[in-house]
C-alpha cells in the first residue's frame, strides 16, 4: 500500500510556529515515528504553500496510491480548486487539522474541500494524522 500525506502552507513551520496551538514537534520527527509505526505501508510525505504545487500533488498521486492523509492549512476553507483535485483524482482523501478548528476563528468553522473527502480529523493535534492513516486503512481493507 502507497500512502501520501501532504501539508499545506505554513505547516513546514510546525514545531516552531504558534507552539500552543500545534506544538512543539516539527512534522518531520512525527513522520519518521509514522514510518516506525506503519512499516508495512509505503508512506511517503509532501509539503508546500503554493496552492498549485498541492493541486499537481494530489494529480501525480491521484490515481496510483491507495490513499492521502491531506492538511490543507488555511487552503482548507478558500480553495475550491483544492476541492475539484480531489473530486477529480480516484484515491481516497482523508482530510486533517491538528487544532480543532471549530474552536477557532469562525472562518474556520467551514471547509471547502470536506465535502471532496472520505472524512476529516479535527483536534488531535499530531495525532490526527495518525488517525487518518487508520480510517485509509479501514476503508481499504472494507472494499
Amino acid at each position: 500500500m502507497n500512502f501520501l500525506i501532504i501539508n499545506g502552507p505554513n505547516l513546514n513551520l510546525l514545531g516552531t510556529r504558534e507552539k500552543s496551538i500545534y506544538g512543539e514537534v516539527s512534522f518531520e520527527t512525527y513522520f519518521e515515528q509514522l514510518q516506525v509505526l506503519y512499516s508495512k505501508i509505503k508512506l511517503e510525505y509532501y509539503q508546500s504553500n503554493i496552492e498549485g504545487e498541492l493541486i499537481n500533488e494530489l494529480h501525480r498521486v491521484g490515481f496510483s496510491y491507495d490513499g492521502i492523509v491531506l492538511n490543507a492549512g488555511a487552503y482548507t476553507h478558500t480553495s475550491l480548486a483544492l476541492a475539484d483535485a480531489i473530486s477529480a483524482v480516484n484515491t481516497p482523501v482523508v482530510e486533517v487539522h491538528i487544532s480543532n478548528v471549530h474552536k477557532r476563528e469562525c472562518v474556520r468553522h467551514s471547509t471547502m474541500i470536506g465535502k471532496a473527502c472520505l472524512g476529516t480529523i479535527s483536534g488531535f493535534g499530531m495525532d490526527s494524522y495518525r488517525l487518518g492513516i487508520e480510517g485509509l486503512l479501514n476503508y481499504c481493507d472494507k472494499r
